[in-house]
């Protein structure tokens, strides 16, 4: 036990030595929170339009404001020329050209339809399907209300119909930041648990004090956990300065119970200490530490279900998820967090990931090559 909280003390001296590593636990949580939930807005919005308007009527004239009152659609151009429109887009001016043909009213008030043509810039997919999606239920919203202004009473057939009430639950308001900034969070963790663990070993090496220890009678199990000890404690202050900003500045409080957050938290900086720990005893160089986290950094960050839905993916990558942490932390942040869930809800999740901390960690202790 002596032995332990000598090398505690060692590696808080030594952390907290490096300035630098001040700057990352308490600067960086707080700009990356305030920075990343307003920047990584999925929500498609300033949609570029372009209307070519051949019938100039008062109905198309309704049209182009509707759309245009959403919100979601900037006029980019309005020509009667389709060739002018089109090169917007050819000049990424414009994302969606909407066009308007001749004799637009005319035709609705005498045969009841008319087509209208819309031509996506589908470089950018997503943008390209959802704007698409927006200008569709916007027009057949105002052919709803043209029809139920036009067509007499009578002329209406009786038809049953059946009314939606919506109700949001865990964020009423459907704000983005309220869904990114629980997954942010979990990625400043990340950032302590993977990155500068990873270079600990391996800079010991580089500064020749490694040496030192492998001639003490310390075993390798205490000196692996006397450098996981502190990473934890760290990641645990970031984590707490995490979520103070998600309350101050975005008025995120956490449904759930506070201690079943922290006690996962502790589970989930174990095992990716324990990852950081195990590349750092394989790598000789902080150059090639850095390299090998920032490879799997990239893949856990991307594959995680913090951009993307882990349903969404192809099925191959769904497996692969399974063993990514990262992605099982982010779940249960949202589940305590957003949907106040309890230990029976994240149970699986904590077998999980306590079994993956186990096992890279078990790997670290066998890895770490002492000579005595």
């Amino acid at each position: 036990m002596r032995t332990l909280l000598f090398l505690l003390r060692k590696e808080f001296r030594q952390i907290f030595r490096d300035k630098g590593v001040l700057r990352i636990i308490i600067i960086a949580p707080i700009i990356q929170l305030l920075v990343l939930p307003r920047a990584a807005d999925y929500e498609i919005k300033n949609i570029n339009i372009a209307v070519v308007d051949y019938d100039h009527s008062r109905v198309s004239e309704q049209l182009v404001n509707k759309i245009l009152s959403s919100h979601y659609f900037k006029l980019a151009g309005y020509d009667q020329d389709y060739k002018k429109s089109y090169d917007l887009i050819e000049r990424d001016k414009a994302d969606i050209v909407l066009q308007i043909p001749s004799g637009f009213e005319r035709n609705l008030i005498r045969d009841n339809k008319q087509d209208l043509f819309v031509a996506v810039n589908a470089i950018n997919g997503t943008k390209a399907n959802i704007g698409s999606a927006y200008l569709n239920t916007i027009i057949m919203d105002f052919n709803n209300e043209i029809r139920m202004k036009w067509m007499p009473p009578l002329r209406i057939n009786p038809m049953p119909t059946i009314d939606i009430a919506t109700s949001n639950w865990y964020n009423p308001n459907m704000v983005y930041a309220v869904f990114m900034v629980p997954g942010i969070l979990v990625l400043l963790l990340t950032m302590i648990g993977g990155n500068l663990s990873a270079f600990n070993i391996v800079k010991e090496r580089e500064i020749g004090t490694i040496e030192q220890i492998n001639v003490t009678p310390i075993k390798k199990h205490i000196f692996i956990i006397g450098k996981l000890v502190p990473f934890i404690i760290m990641g645990l202050v970031v984590f707490t300065i995490g979520l103070g900003v998600a309350a101050l500045v975005y008025g995120i409080i956490p449904a759930g119970s506070l201690a079943l957050l922290y006690f996962f938290a502790v589970i989930y900086l174990f095992t990716l200490v324990g990852f950081g720990l195990l590349i750092s005893t394989y790598s000789e160089t902080q150059q090639q530490a850095q390299s090998l986290t920032f490879f799997f950094i990239i893949i856990f960050n991307l594959m995680s279900g913090l951009f993307t839905p882990i349903d969404s993916m192809p099925h191959w990558a769904q497996i692969i998820t399974r063993f990514i942490p990262l992605s099982y932390f982010i779940d249960v942040m949202r589940m305590i967090v957003l949907k106040g869930s309890h230990f029976h809800d994240v149970l699986y999740h904590c077998l999980v990931l306590f079994g993956m901390g186990l096992v890279l960690n078990g790997w670290a202790v066998l890895n770490y090559r002492k000579t005595s």
